[in-house]
């Protein structure tokens, strides 16, 4: 029998093998998903670094954005329910150049649970800003290399759905 996280990683994998490649290739693997909280870490790898071998800005977004956007994705599948997901908007805090692994965490399962509660409820859009960190773990604890406000959409598409 499956475990949790191994359903979540293969459906992580799937959904960037299907839907979206950039994913994909930065090999993200979820390695802690709770109510409350989602860790994603991805490797330091030669596709992903750039010109000063840490990790490539671009794929710093990517894992903030599966943070953000997983748990939420995860929780309507859970309910059963059809969601849009989006991002409307980001900002970001770059502390120091990632030379490593990157773990990307977030901890705002209790507001995604009342947007999801809300757009279930009233068929509208949901916005909020979700905060996620970036660290690299190391023998000397976790350094902080950035941070993340992502402001998170969510749709109900059952309302959608019945209407037509």
């Amino acid at each position: 029998m499956f475990s949790q996280l191994t359903k979540a990683n293969l459906h992580l994998k799937m959904f960037g093998f299907f839907k979206v490649p950039f994913i994909w290739l930065a090999s993200p693997k979820i390695v802690d998903l709770t109510s409350q909280r989602v860790e994603i870490k991805i490797p330091l790898k030669r596709r992903n670094k750039n010109h000063l071998n840490s990790m490539y800005f671009g794929v710093l977004a990517v894992g903030a954005d599966l943070a953000g956007g997983y748990m939420a994705m995860n929780k309507a599948g859970r309910c059963g329910k059809k969601v849009s997901l989006a991002f409307k908007g980001v900002e970001g805090k770059f502390l120091k150049r990632p030379e490593a692994d990157v773990h990307f965490i977030c901890e705002d399962g209790s507001c995604i649970d009342k947007m999801l509660e809300e757009t279930f409820e009233t068929g509208q859009r949901v916005n909020r800003d979700v905060k996620i960190t970036a660290i690299c773990p190391s023998l000397h604890g976790q350094e902080s290399m950035a941070e993340f406000s992502l402001t998170l959409s969510l749709k109900s598409m059952e309302h959608r759905d019945q209407k037509h």
